[in-house]
């Protein structure tokens, strides 16, 4: 037998190597929260972030000055929050040009802001004022990023799942009545003009039980299935996203992209809660940058890969509410990773995480179930004082208003993809979420007038952004990850060509 060959050799190695980048190919993202007395200071943890982790953008739920100020020329993407209450000052033109000149432009481009996300979760505030006036809002506030010159800023506004009136299966689900063609259509439609993202927080851990941990952190486990479409999931985190999917499909917008402002598993809750901890925390996150760099997609969205922002960067010890609200952490103060799922990029790890604790009985003889949102003996840390987060994002929604066309459904089902509701955010007010470059502009410039209500025509993401005479960075990939792709791509380079020289020669 002829020995192998050398060419066979540096295409083992490139293979290798581009398996060492896969998990990586993809933006990490992490919610950046500040309610701790222990915390390092800003500029410590923009430097922290930069240089020694992969992550590559973080979510503000405010525009704190000294946090956007921090990340100027870091390579790393932020983006900001106008708060709930700032929401009928920027639903007026001239409110939003002064939210822009007080909020973004001090500190744009040298801080690389993606985008600004208008309140949080609004639609679960049951505040008719605020749900009325958000479209209007993120138009104003976009038609003011525009006339400010700084068109690659998008504009979005995050949701928790109780958004969806019917959850389960995932190919039914559908947005609560009345506000699916009042609210979602003309909010769906802005997001399709401007090319920014629908951005929904999707957390397993509010949907789960005892009997479907497996389910929720997607280990193997029979799966549920959707007899609308035949597809068993085995996935709690997937059927969630497919679900939001399947609503604004529904609506004709199912283009739309979609973005995961908040996602996380704590590493403490109340004492006795099974499929809580270190190992479970580390298995959830791990799981879902796998996802994120995969580009498997969903069921319903193959090949899609998801800008995803993990809840959150720090132990919030100051936060109020059940033990979890304050255990959704990847660092310590001291920026030590509370356990290692691979974002750093030097040595400097966590101890491994211990192995999950077995599952239950219950959850070993049973398959997940369809109807089981979330287990009554944890209802108490899906909720803070004075919220109700309801596993399944019914009792979420807005109350009964006077207005029918705004009347909320009654018949928010129990999901069977565990409809979730996020944790009070850091800030009080708001998350948001971000596309990919590709996805945001494009290369040659377009010349157009947007509209009166900032919804810039089709041809408006093509457009290559310049501000101040200076061409934007491209979010994504860090300096170092672009560095990373270079000497890989010179090593390949040296050993291909040598390999074909001496097999000429041989």
């Amino acid at each position: 037998m002829a020995p192998p060959s050398r060419l066979g050799h540096a295409v083992a190695v490139l293979s290798l190597l581009l398996l060492l980048r896969t998990p990586y190919a993809a933006a990490i993202g992490v919610n950046y929260g500040t309610k701790g007395d222990n915390l390092p200071p800003p500029a410590t943890v923009a430097s922290f972030l930069a240089n020694r982790t992969r992550i590559d953008r973080v979510k503000l739920f405010d525009t704190n000055p000294d946090i956007v100020r921090a990340f100027a020329g870091t390579g790393i993407t932020v983006m900001v929050t106008a708060g709930n209450g700032d929401i009928p000052k920027i639903a007026i033109k001239d409110g939003a040009a002064a939210w822009v000149a007080a909020n973004i432009a001090p500190y744009y481009p040298a801080t690389d802001i993606s985008l600004v996300a208008v309140g949080n979760e609004i639609m679960d505030t049951a505040d008719q004022a605020l749900i009325t006036g958000l479209v209007p809002a993120m138009r104003a506030l976009r038609a003011a990023l525009v006339a400010a010159g700084f068109r690659r800023i998008r504009v979005s506004t995050p949701h928790s799942l109780g958004i969806l009136g019917v959850t389960q299966p995932p190919s039914a689900s559908r947005f609560r009545d009345g506000y699916d063609r009042l609210v979602f259509a003309p909010m769906l439609e802005f997001h399709r003009k401007t090319r920014s993202p629908f951005i929904v927080n999707a957390y397993p851990y509010f949907g789960y039980n005892g009997d479907t941990v497996a389910y929720a952190l997607a280990r193997p486990n029979p799966g549920v299935l959707d007899p609308g479409t035949g597809i068993t999931y085995t996935s709690m985190f997937e059927a969630q996203l497919d679900s939001v999917f399947s609503a604004m499909k529904k609506l004709g917008f199912e283009d739309v992209e979609i973005a995961v402002g908040e996602t996380g598993w704590p590493t403490k809750a109340m004492d006795g809660q099974a499929g809580v901890g270190v190992a479970e925390a580390a298995e959830y996150n791990r799981y879902l940058i796998g996802e994120a760099s995969s580009g498997s997609g969903t069921p319903l969205m193959p090949k899609r890969t998801f800008e995803m922002y993990i809840f959150a960067l720090f132990n919030e010890n100051l936060k109020p509410g059940p033990v979890a609200e304050r255990n959704f952490g990847l660092f310590q103060p001291d920026l030590t990773p509370v356990y290692d799922v691979g974002l750093m990029k030097d040595a400097v790890k966590a101890a491994p995480a211990p192995a999950p604790v077995a599952a239950t009985k219950s959850a070993k003889a049973a398959p997940p179930k369809a109807g089981n949102a979330a287990a009554t003996e944890h209802d108490s840390e899906a909720a803070s004082p004075g919220e109700t987060k309801a596993a399944n994002g019914s009792s979420n929604g807005p109350t009964a208003s006077t207005d029918p066309a705004l009347a909320p459904s009654g018949d928010d089902g129990a999901s069977s993809s565990g409809g979730s509701t996020s944790p009070d955010p850091s800030e009080g007010e708001s998350t948001d979420g971000k596309k990919t470059p590709e996805e945001e502009e494009g290369d040659e410039a377009t010349t157009t007038t947007p509209t009166v209500d900032g919804d810039s025509p089709e041809t408006e993401g093509d457009h290559a952004e310049e501000d101040d005479g200076k061409t934007k960075p491209r979010g994504g990939a860090s300096e170092a990850s672009n560095n990373l792709v270079l000497s890989v791509s010179s090593m390949l380079t040296i050993a291909l060509s040598l390999a074909l020289l001496t097999d000429s020669q041989r």
